[in-house]
């Protein structure tokens, strides 16, 4: 048995940061921005906006879309690096919205979530006798950001997708493959140092600003390649697939240069290549899902289409999988 995409939903808040608004912010301009990351605006949560309230959003319209209602959700997963607070779990605070009363746990995979998510609820689904699993990747990075870091604040955005996985029964659509991985050498990448067991909050952390997300750019961006190459690979050999095969490669939405370099290895057009971070920047636990919400939604992914994921983020952690497209 394989899980499929049965039903998917989007959530991002109105408000639009330009990068002509980030020109009178930082040091910098639109056409650095534009060439170097690919970005022209991201979203920006408002106050009475959360994690938590653009997951429950996002989970609203994936389940009608699957045209099943939440008493049918069986286990609830969300991906997040930026959670509603420290205790309790954030699924707690979207089940009770949603009126769920199955399990439900938090998965902190950065921006390979989603694909983490795939394979976990997946993987349930074949072993735990379950039909619905509700899995959602949801981030309010503004949150984490310090707006005067030109290294960051050009990138993050926030915003949230969801997905219902249900059986696919036996015409041979769902997850075919994949490849998850983790190299913790790498964990100075990509981090916020303080808040943790390990550094606790305190007024010297937050004077050090180390209560924002960290980057080693250029770092991050020689890995990132390697790694999402590597693990399409990976499931792709695993899954008996020619990269020619694929008829949508959807990448984490982190970097249009990095987007198209690992694209190019692969050996996959950028017209069979999904791409939105320009309207949403850096959206991470949320980046793939988005992106593969809109192809779902306006027609691009078909039935029995092969649909190639890959995720990188902090840890520095990946994940790739191999979807064959269609619902139950």
């Amino acid at each position: 048995m394989r899980a499929c995409v049965a039903g998917w939903g989007t959530a991002v808040p109105e408000r639009r940061l330009t990068n002509a608004e980030l020109e009178a912010r930082v040091d910098t301009t639109d056409e650095w921005i534009v060439e170097r990351t690919g970005i022209r605006e991201r979203r920006i949560a408002g106050p009475s906006e959360t994690t938590a309230t653009l997951a429950v959003e996002a989970a609203t319209a994936a389940i009608k879309h699957a045209g099943i209602t939440p008493d049918e959700i069986d286990l609830l997963i969300i991906a997040t690096a930026t959670p509603e607070q420290p205790i309790p779990h954030t699924g707690a605070f979207v089940g009770e919205a949603l009126g769920l009363r199955c399990g439900s746990f938090d998965l902190a995979a950065g921006c390979a979530g989603f694909v983490y998510m795939l394979v976990t609820g997946s993987s349930l689904l074949a072993t735990g006798d379950l039909r619905n699993v509700l899995v959602i990747g949801s981030e309010t990075l503004s949150r984490i950001i310090d707006p005067a870091d030109r290294a960051t604040c050009i990138l993050f955005g926030d915003g949230a997708a969801a997905a219902v996985l249900s059986p696919s029964g036996d015409d041979g659509r769902g997850l075919l493959a994949w490849d998850l991985g983790c190299d913790g050498s790498a964990t100075g990448l990509l981090e916020i140092r303080a808040g943790g067991s390990r550094l606790p909050a305190s007024p010297q952390t937050i004077a050090n600003g180390e209560q924002y997300l960290k980057m080693s750019g250029q770092e991050v961006f020689r890995r990132a390649v390697r790694a999402v190459v590597d693990s399409a690979v990976t499931t792709l050999d695993r899954a008996g697939v020619a990269s020619s095969e694929v008829a949508w490669f959807v990448p984490h939405q982190a970097n249009v240069r990095i987007i198209d370099s690992a694209a190019n290895r692969l050996g996959i057009p950028r017209e069979r290549t999904i791409v939105n971070l320009e309207r949403y920047g850096n959206t991470s636990a949320a980046s793939i899902p988005l992106a593969l919400a809109e192809a779902a939604e306006d027609g691009r992914l078909r039935a029995d289409d092969l649909v190639l994921l890959s995720g990188f983020g902090a840890g520095m952690t990946w994940g790739s999988a191999l979807l064959r497209w269609g619902t139950p």
